[in-house]
């Protein structure tokens, strides 16, 4: 393993960034098969970071396609301890309006099981804790940069992560903010899910975009909205990021850092040996010899 970095994952633009330096890009191979495109790292205020588009360059994976396994195992295999995610959302409340930046804490799954969301099976069971999904200490600093970089913020609020790629229903939209969520989108709860079991904290900046299609007083939502607020974002979100890699703590003291300790309940002896070697990144130091 390579040394400690922060990762950033998102889309056109944060790859990027002015004022990285030393920048390369990097082919990662995993035993998950290939990451969304090749990493790319650099130097920010003196801080190693790994930039990845999640749906590869150009956009051209959906939500279902991405290989989330991949890219969560590439930014661990290269160092990353802490995963900064990128999202344009749909807000469900009105205080949360496009162009405005949440940092969501809590998920509703609404994913179908067609995406993998776990690095276990094969013959190795794990169950990690997820009732906290994103790393508090890592939001805490993404909320107060984003005050810094004079971003409207939000801190907090459940993020409903739907499958895609197609828009909510109506219907659903409503049903959304009748659970009290405030944001909606297709990819960070996967995120946030194998990046636990790979003990690197996650945290988002969640780019409010569209009212989705609840707001009366507002036009649904459609690419080309999302679009431009996306690039009228940008700016924000590596502003954000450069006051965030500032405030960043070298040494980790939050659970994320130890969440595999005792999660795996299988028998080290039944484990088979491919698997064991496929995930010894993950769990190796916690298996005897």
């Amino acid at each position: 393993m390579t040394e400690q970095a922060i990762g950033v994952i998102g889309g056109s633009g944060l790859y990027e960034m002015e004022g990285l330096a030393e920048v390369t890009t990097v082919r990662v191979e995993t035993p998950f098969g290939e990451p969304s495109d090749e990493f790319v790292t650099g130097i920010l205020n003196g801080v190693r970071m790994v930039f990845l588009p999640r749906h590869g360059r150009g956009h051209r994976l959906l939500p279902s396609e991405v290989n989330y396994r991949a890219n969560i195992y590439g930014m661990k295999k290269l160092g990353v301890e802490r995963i900064i995610s990128v999202s344009a959302v749909g807000s469900l409340k009105e205080a949360i309006v496009p162009g405005h930046i949440v940092i969501p804490d809590q998920f509703i799954d609404r994913t179908k099981g067609v995406r993998a969301d776990t690095f276990f099976g094969n013959g190795v069971v794990a169950h990690v804790a997820l009732a906290d999904p994103v790393c508090a200490q890592l939001s805490n600093v993404l909320f107060d940069a984003a005050q810094r970089a004079g971003a409207t913020v939000h801190k907090g609020g459940t993020y409903v992560c739907m499958e895609g790629p197609a828009f909510s229903t109506r219907a659903e939209s409503f049903m959304y903010i009748g659970l009290g969520a405030s944001v909606i989108g297709m990819t960070n709860l996967t995120e946030a899910k194998l990046a636990r079991e790979a003990e690197i904290c996650y945290g988002i900046i969640a780019l409010s975009t569209d009212y989705d299609c609840w707001h009366d007083a507002h036009e649904d939502v459609s690419v080309e909205a999302v679009i431009q607020i996306i690039k009228q974002n940008v700016a924000t979100a590596k502003n954000i990021i450069r006051h965030a890699v500032a405030d960043i703590a070298a040494e980790r003291s939050c659970p994320c850092a130890s969440a595999l300790r005792y999660a795996v309940i299988s028998d080290p002896k039944v484990i088979p040996a491919e698997t064991r070697q496929n995930l010894d990144l993950l769990i190796g130091k916690y298996l005897p010899g």
